[in-house]
């Protein structure tokens, strides 16, 4: 399989304050809504980058599905919290895309994570390749 180490970058972030709807009862982030925090920066990181999710649907018939997630928690976050979610491109093949993300609050890391996303066919879920289009903004914009 080919695979391609990521050119150096400064990555992305993308804010975030917590709500007290992603809180526990004792005002500490819920371990799940840290999947949320990222999902949403790799979405606006996406944006950035000029590749809007649904367009990459409809005009290529493609999608990025989350495979795999090894999330180490560090610190916890709390309520009212400002926290940064950093993302950066580790690596990249003709199906797949590996991701740093960090969730950051200040200096501090509370969570460090590694992300892997699969180009799967919208219709049935195989794998695809990654557009050659995709490939150029990472290449290019990351």
């Amino acid at each position: 399989m080919e695979h391609q180490e990521a050119p150096p970058s400064a990555g992305f972030d993308w804010p975030v304050r917590v709500y007290w709807e992603d809180t526990d009862a004792g005002g500490v982030v819920y371990y799940a809504n840290y999947l949320k925090f990222m999902e949403r920066a790799r979405t606006e990181w996406l944006s950035a980058l000029g590749l809007e999710q649904d367009r990459l649907a409809e005009e290529a018939g493609v999608l990025f599905v989350v495979r795999r997630v090894e999330a180490e928690y560090l610190r916890p976050a709390r309520f009212n919290d400002r926290l940064t979610v950093h993302c950066e491109l580790l690596a990249l093949n003709r199906v797949t895309l590996t991701m740093s993300q960090q969730v950051k609050r200040g200096e501090d890391v509370l969570l460090d994570a590694v992300v892997k996303a699969v180009c799967v066919k919208q219709d049935g879920f195989r794998p695809a390749r990654i557009p050659e289009f995709v490939m150029q903004a990472f290449e290019n914009g990351n």
